[in-house]
């Protein structure tokens, strides 16, 4: 136990036991898909909205962060919040500077370098947050990120974070193939949520998110995402 009292010791087998908690908080996070398609990316997210009570526009756990760039996340929402904060205003001032978009790439490493502080330096504590990043460059390149606690950084076709992770994988490592059209990317995606999630899946309570080619990114309204639940349960 001693050994996880303090970000900057490692225990003797090599390990931060800091950063495995927070690796635990993201995965008792909501389910979060992304996919790489065609055109461009669909992010899709499960509110796991608990209570009648709550708004579910209020739960907000998808972000635009450029015109050709979006996140989704899992684990605390609050951190989520001050890495968005972060990752937009870095590609403002790239922006201001350059007169052009910075390169998803570029970003996720920003954001990944920044997250990876927070398990150097006593007095603070790891982000408790994995984010799913998809855009597009302006060079048309498409491209998907997960990002850990710890500050590494991944590149899929198709990844998840979140609670059902394990199982979400599963399904695409045997459904998933390239150039898929969007229809076709949203209908595994969310077949591959409603696999992984007890419940019935309601529109208010699932977000999908597009980024496409020439396109800013956009959010599918209720309607919409009612349209491909039917077509997923039918």
């Amino acid at each position: 136990m001693a050994y996880d009292r303090a970000i900057t010791v490692f225990s003797p087998d090599g390990r931060l036991f800091q950063v495995e908690y927070a690796r635990e908080a993201v995965k008792r996070g909501t389910t979060t898909v992304g996919l790489k398609y065609g055109e461009g990316i669909v992010l899709i997210i499960d509110k796991r909205i608990t209570s009648k009570l709550i708004e579910p526009r209020s739960i907000e756990k998808m972000f635009q962060i450029d015109d050709g760039i979006a996140c989704a996340t899992s684990g605390l929402v609050a951190d989520a919040r001050v890495l968005v904060e972060r990752a937009r205003l870095i590609c403002q001032i790239n922006r201001i500077r350059y007169d052009e978009s910075l390169p998803v790439e570029m970003l996720v490493k920003e954001i990944c370098d920044f997250k990876q502080t927070y398990t150097q330096y006593g007095g603070v504590r790891p982000f408790g947050i994995a984010l799913l990043i998809g855009g597009v460059d302006e060079d048309g390149s498409i491209h998907l990120y997960e990002t850990d606690p710890s500050g590494a950084m991944m590149a899929y076709t198709a990844g998840s974070i979140g609670a059902g992770r394990n199982n979400v994988l599963a399904i695409f490592e045997e459904r998933y193939k390239e150039g898929m059209n969007r229809d076709e990317a949203v209908l595994l995606g969310l077949g591959a949520l409603k696999e992984s999630t007890e419940g019935e899946m309601k529109p208010y309570a699932v977000e999908i998110g597009l980024i496409e080619r020439g396109t800013p990114f956009k959010k599918l309204s209720n309607e919409e995402v009612q349209a491909f639940l039917d077509r997923v349960t039918s």
